[in-house]
Formats: structure tokens, sequence, C-alpha cells
């Protein structure tokens, strides 16, 4: 029991550092970007925000907007940190970027597939592979060319229910994809 107690006395407390506001409607997701030193939400309002700090206040940095048509649901970082994924209620999915020497983030492609909602969009580590899924049952996986282009390569139907979240295995090209029927499936 002792241990357990010690569990309890660890000399931690958790409090509230800052509070972002800014969206309009419900935030669904937030995720850091890889360096650590900004977080980028989506929200109902259909826009993705990009806040960092300045001095010891949080900001909003960048506002992503005017791209998808209904709720942003799920965002991620690619992990090289230069581009960044939202998955929208509209069906698809956008790829920002950031180029270098730019003060804005613009849309350098778009992913269409998806009968409806998107729900959540996984970068692989490289940073070559990004896995999106939906309210159609699916998990389609898109390879990332040159010149900003990506194609479907493949789309993965074994979930009878609306696919809930894909992630990508840390070292290996493997995708997990949860359902509401209840599964998890590791692809």
């Amino acid at each position: 029991f002792d241990s357990f107690s010690l569990l309890f006395n660890l000399p931690m407390s958790l409090v509230e550092v800052a509070r972002l506001e800014g969206h309009t409607d419900r935030v669904w997701q937030c995720a850091w970007h890889p360096n650590g030193q900004l977080l980028a939400t989506c929200s109902g309002d259909k826009t993705v925000r990009i806040w960092g700090t300045e001095g010891d206040r949080w900001v909003c940095k960048y506002v992503l907007d005017g791209q998808h048509e209904r709720t942003g649901r799920s965002i991620a970082w690619n992990p090289n940190g230069r581009q960044i994924a939202s998955a929208s209620f509209d069906a698809t999915t956008c790829v920002w970027e950031k180029a270098p020497g730019s003060d804005d983030f613009e849309v350098v492609s778009t992913l269409e597939g998806h009968e409806n909602e998107v729900k959540s969009v996984a970068w692989d580590s490289s940073g070559t592979l990004l896995a999106t899924c939906g309210r159609d049952k699916t998990v389609w996986i898109w390879n990332a060319l040159e010149e900003d282009e990506y194609e479907c390569a493949g789309v993965l139907a074994g979930h009878s229910q609306d696919v809930k979240m894909v992630v990508f295995h840390p070292a290996r090209e493997e995708v997990g994809s949860c359902s509401y029927d209840d599964t998890i499936k590791l692809w």
C-alpha cells in the first residue's frame, strides 16, 4: 500500500496555464507541431487555427480558412513540420503548407474520395503516407508524390459502421482503425 499512496503524494499539480479563444464553434481536436512550439486546432467554424506564444502569452498566429464547407473534424501535422492536414465533414481532406519565407499557409492539395464525412487524418512517421477515415466505413491510404500531388494507394473497407479514427504505427507501415462497429482493425 505504500507504493500506492506515493502515487498520490507526487509533487505535481495540474493547473490551467492558458485559455485559447477565437473559434466560434466547438473545437474538435488539437495537435502539437513536431517542434512543440505551435498548437493547431480545428473547429465546427470550418477553420484551423495555429497558436503560438508571444512572450508569455498564447496568441493565434494563423487562421486557415476558406477551404472546408463543413466542420473541421481532425488535424495532423506532417512530421516534416511544414504541412498540416485537415479533415472535414465536407468529405475532403486539405493539405496546407507554409512555404519558406511566406507569412501564410496555403492549400497545396485537396484529397477527395470519401462518400461523406471524413472523421480522422494521420501521417505516417516518414510523412509520405496519409490515412483518412470516415462515415462511409472506409480507410483511405494516400501516397505523397512529388509536386504536392497525392494518389490513393488503397481503400480499406473492412468496417461495418463509421470509422472514427486512424493512426499509423510509429515504426512500420501499419495503420490502425477503430469504428462504431465495436472493432479495432490493424492493416
